[in-house]
């Protein structure tokens, strides 16, 4: 409530423009629109809630974060770093989305968001 409407929809567009971004890797969508959306206050820190949104923005191209997605990429053997770095822990778990939607053929056809999903019930 601190910011102008006109500030947030600028912020929103920009967040958006980047997450729907084919021209660029699913990494660096992910990376651009996850800095888009922390100019906003709440959105500085944590992946869950700003996955939420961005997934909301592009819902076929970018996953949700969260502890259980995260579980799920260690229950498979996966590492997913908290470390800073050039990009941020959110673009290394699309990066790892992208890796796990690359593998076996019976899962092409998912989206990054069925892959999260996967994840999440994995240590539900």
């Amino acid at each position: 409530m601190a910011l102008a409407d006109t500030d947030v929809r600028r912020a929103t567009a920009a967040v958006t423009t980047a997450a729907r971004d084919t021209t660029v890797s699913r990494c660096a969508g992910a990376q651009a629109s996850r800095a888009a959306l922390a100019h906003l206050p709440g959105f500085r820190t944590g992946d869950a809630l700003a996955s939420a949104v961005l997934t909301a923005a592009a819902p076929d191209r970018i996953a949700i974060y969260d502890r259980r997605a995260h579980s799920g990429l260690r229950t498979l053997g996966i590492t997913l770093s908290h470390a800073p770095g050039r990009y941020s822990r959110y673009s290394r778990y699309i990066e790892r989305i992208d890796q796990l939607l690359a593998a076996p053929a019976s899962i092409r056809t998912w989206t990054p968001r069925d892959m999260d999903t996967a994840l999440y019930w994995m240590t539900a």
